[in-house]
């Protein structure tokens, strides 16, 4: 029989994870809105047609380059301070950029309020599923990073349907939810173990401990390779869908919204799956490599869609997003790697990078472009990306039945 004390837990852990999603939610609504509106929103403000795509990736690298900043700011916070002070802040930052996005009328002031909202976005997923990690057993963690996961990604679905009511209310209406989240996270607590580390002399937050030792930062840098391929499909393959429509000869205009809406749809439902495998298995690497080989597949049979329709064009970016749905057991791999002490750094920092890789990866893809095409060049990278990251998560232990009350020394 339930008593009254277990009952009380078990709703605490519910309300923190129903804040955490809510919170990846809004991260992935306003993440994501630039991409949709990329093309409306720089012609409306007087970028030529033909400079919409470099001034586009200006500004998402920028808002990218925030999202690392960020995420060591958040990340040491989260440890020095606790992880729910960087659940307030981070959404208060966010929220103030995105109503300031709405009033924009050039590329500079766009990229620069782009860059503080990355920072504001950075804390969310990290600082969530470390405090999921840590509160729930290990036995459960999975379940509630992957709810968490999975409700988040649909914020990508919100951030279509809002951005047909036209840019600037898309970035009004994401700041608004920032707001009331912010009221919402009024009832969160805080982790017990970051709480036992209080009287502790142990260093917290400290991230040099991330690069003094060798080991420790092998198995860092493991952990942010290991996502790369997600970022890819997301960043470059679905988020130039309209030139890469071009290269494949589609019969109409692809447009990046509708590919999102399907991708993202497709990652939460991949997130269920991924969750529900490494659950039976008990197995989060063997989870991954399932994931990693399914994504590559998915793919090749994007970019050898030559005439394809809007029709398909839907149907292959829901099946990218499936086979890159792996997120939350990727972002719970990285928490459950190391230590309480600088858990909240590395489970902030480490989606971050990932998701910063997409300047680098921009770079490469546009050289590569440059002398192979759209197509072939979307082939060298994502087979790049997926060779490193089965060789980087070869050298992970698995971490299913990890006890996470531990520190790093």
């Amino acid at each position: 029989m339930i008593t009254a004390t277990e009952q009380k837990v078990a709703k605490n852990i519910f309300f923190l994870v129903l804040v955490a999603s809510l919170g990846y939610f809004v991260d992935i609504y306003d993440l994501l809105v630039f991409s949709i509106v990329r093309k409306s929103s720089l012609l409306e403000i007087g970028v030529k047609p033909a400079d919409v795509l470099p001034k586009g990736l200006f500004i998402i690298n920028t808002q990218m380059f925030g999202l690392l900043l960020g995420g060591i700011l958040w990340g040491i916070i989260g440890d020095k301070l606790g992880r729910i002070k960087v659940l307030f802040g981070s959404i208060l930052l966010y929220s103030l950029a995105n109503f300031a996005n709405g009033f924009v009328h050039d590329v500079n002031t766009y990229a620069i309020v782009r860059f503080i909202a990355g920072i504001g976005l950075a804390g969310e997923l990290g600082a969530g599923i470390t405090l999921v990690t840590e509160t729930m057993s290990k036995e459960k963690r999975g379940y509630g990073t992957t709810i968490v996961a999975v409700i988040g990604l649909f914020g990508a679905a919100a951030a279509v349907m809002v951005a047909k009511y036209g840019w600037r209310n898309a970035y009004f209406v994401g700041g608004g939810l920032g707001a009331v989240l912010l009221l919402l996270r009024l009832g969160t607590f805080e982790s017990g173990m970051f709480q036992n580390l209080d009287d502790s002399e142990v260093s917290k937050g400290n991230m040099f401990m991330l690069f003094n030792n060798w080991t420790r930062f092998k198995k860092y840098l493991y952990c942010i390779l290991i996502g790369a391929p997600l970022w890819y499909v997301v960043g470059v393959l679905v988020t130039l869908s309209p030139e890469f429509g071009k290269a494949l000869g589609a019969k109409g205009v692809l447009k990046a919204g509708d590919g999102i809406l399907y991708t993202y749809i497709g990652i939460a439902i991949g997130g269920i799956f991924a969750g529900l495998l490494a659950q039976v298995t008990k197995s989060r690497k063997l989870t991954m490599v399932v994931f990693l080989l399914l994504s590559a597949i998915s793919v090749i049979c994007y970019l050898s869609a030559f005439g394809l329709t809007s029709y398909q064009f839907g149907w292959l970016c829901f099946f990218m997003g499936c086979a890159v749905g792996y997120w939350a057991t990727f972002v719970t791999i990285a928490a459950e790697q190391f230590g309480t002490n600088i858990r909240s750094t590395v489970a902030t920092t480490v989606p971050n990078f990932v998701r910063g890789s997409l300047i680098p990866i921009n770079l490469a893809f546009g050289a590569f472009a440059k002398y192979y095409g759209m197509i072939t060049s979307g082939y060298i990278m994502m087979a790049i990306l997926t060779v490193i990251s089965l060789l980087a998560l070869s050298q992970l232990k698995e971490t299913f039945n990890k006890d996470l009350n531990y520190v790093e020394v």
